[in-house]
């Protein structure tokens, strides 16, 4: 093996890792015991070897003993793994700060932030189900993540799971149109954009009568973009103003949504309802953003860009391998978890790198100083 190689890029990885990473290894109880591995660099390094390149427990302590990293053996590794949980889980958010620090961010308008968010089921080995689920939210501009966090399947998608900003712009599925959601959005001075879901999001007249929402899109000639001021009724059941933007899909399109709809209910046992499939022939945006800074064309063309959350979960499952867990004890799962949102950070925060071309590949540390 090429030891002084893999020590060489060590180093410098080193130097993406955010300040105090390894008093917090103490500080968390990731080294409460220092048998078998005596410093958090030595842990987090065997750890990542672990997480990072998909060996089994039983081939990472073989490759940390014949690269001299440390000499551990499997069971041994599984408890430094449960152990390092919140030392992950502490690495993780501390990155991603520094990521939203390096963001040169696209302007929507003054303070915006366009923020795609979504969820995403974990299995473990043996599962008739799933056990956990990862919110995560990206910025459009640089598809960075600017929050996760990591739940069972109990806690439902929503925009109540993320903080949000003053004139961040929240862009979600069917799955975030909710009522509750949206007001949380709304409450922090923030605007939302949303597949329109019937059933979730009742729509009303500005007299509080319901809007018929089936009428309207009929109405749609082919290639046109209707746009209509709607209201929803927050948390304390007064009426909020936005809008709904829709159009008419093609043929191909339609016939593609139905035969998706029917297979879905037939997998489950249920009988699709008219209503269903009509609403399938649209595509339907709610939002809240003010019709003189953005028009219809505007919000279907940006809904657009939900897509890209969508390829990064593939990138997720197929690069990193957050596909399934190879974990059995809730503990171990978690810590496996982090160790996989550590990685992807840190692989973004290096792209990140590249791209402002640092002739060194690695940003330089406050302790480095200049000869003379």
């Amino acid at each position: 093996m090429k030891t002084t190689q893999l020590n060489e890029d060590w180093e410098v990885l080193k130097r993406f890792l955010p300040a105090g990473w390894e008093e917090k290894g103490h500080e968390l109880g990731a080294l409460r015991r220092k048998r078998k591995i005596e410093s958090p660099e030595a842990l987090l390094r065997v750890l990542l070897v672990h997480v990072a390149d998909g060996k089994s427990l039983r081939a990472t302590s073989v490759y940390a003993r014949e690269t001299g990293i440390c000499d551990i053996n499997d069971a041994a590794l599984l408890y430094r793994l449960r152990e390092s949980e919140d030392w992950l889980h502490w690495m993780a958010s501390e990155l991603l700060k520094d990521l939203n620090l390096n963001v040169m961010e696209r302007s929507y308008g003054k303070n915006r932030r366009i923020r795609l968010v979504d969820g995403t089921s974990i299995s473990e080995p043996g599962s008739t189900g799933t056990d956990w689920r990862i919110h995560y939210c990206f910025q459009l501009e640089g598809l960075i993540c600017d929050h996760f966090s990591i739940t069972t399947p109990k806690t439902v998608e929503g925009f109540e799971r993320f903080p949000v900003g003053t004139g961040d712009i929240m862009v979600g599925d069917r799955g975030y149109c909710r009522r509750r959601g949206i007001s949380h959005v709304l409450d922090n001075d923030g605007e939302v954009m949303v597949r329109f879901h019937s059933t979730n999001l009742p729509l009303f007249k500005r007299n509080g009568k319901p809007w018929p929402v089936l009428e309207h899109l009929r109405s749609l000639e082919e290639g046109t973009v209707g746009d209509w001021d709607v209201w929803i009724k927050n948390d304390e059941g007064l009426l909020v103003k936005g809008r709904l933007c829709s159009i008419r899909k093609s043929r191909e399109a339609i016939e593609l949504a139905i035969k998706k709809i029917h297979q879905r209910a037939s997998r489950q046992g249920k009988k699709t309802r008219p209503k269903t499939l009509e609403y399938a022939e649209y595509v339907t945006v709610f939002t809240t953003l003010n019709r003189h800074g953005w028009n219809g064309n505007d919000i279907l063309s940006l809904y657009r860009g939900r897509w890209q959350i969508e390829l990064v979960f593939k990138r997720l499952k197929s690069i990193a391998g957050v596909g399934s867990l190879p974990k059995y004890s809730q503990e171990s799962s978690k810590a496996w978890l982090y160790g996989k949102l550590l990685v992807t950070l840190l692989t973004e925060r290096l792209r990140q790198e590249a791209e402002n071309i640092s002739p060194w590949g690695y940003p330089l540390s406050p302790p480095m100083r200049c000869c003379r």
